[in-house]
């Protein structure tokens, strides 16, 4: 929600709630409380609503930022396990010693 439409969707209500008090001066008898009632209660509702619309937002916010997070970090994790299986796989260059590959549950064979 952008800066002018929070000032806009808070500045109607508030203009809501100052129409409603000036109509229960203004006006005299039941049209006035009426009025008065009408305006201020849908100003009060729609502040109220307004409300948690942006505690709702902030909260997708920081889901996003968590979620954004804990990819980096699984991303991070799969690199170390990446370059550690490949240190595992690939001895020193000057190392003579042969790495034979595994078969589930057979002998290992020379290639």
């Amino acid at each position: 929600m952008s800066r002018r439409s929070r000032i806009v969707g808070f500045g109607s209500a508030g203009v809501l709630v100052v129409l409603g008090i000036v109509c229960a001066v203004v006006f005299s008898g039941g049209l006035g409380q009426n009025l008065a009632f009408t305006l201020v209660a849908l100003g009060l509702v729609l502040g109220t609503a307004l409300v948690f619309y942006e505690v709702g937002l902030t909260e997708d916010k920081d889901r996003a930022r968590e979620e954004r997070k804990r990819a980096r970090e699984q991303e991070a994790a799969a690199k170390r396990e990446q370059e550690a299986a490949a240190k595992r796989e690939h001895p020193p260059e000057g190392s003579t010693r042969v790495r034979l590959g595994r078969s589930r549950g057979r002998p290992r064979r020379l290639r």
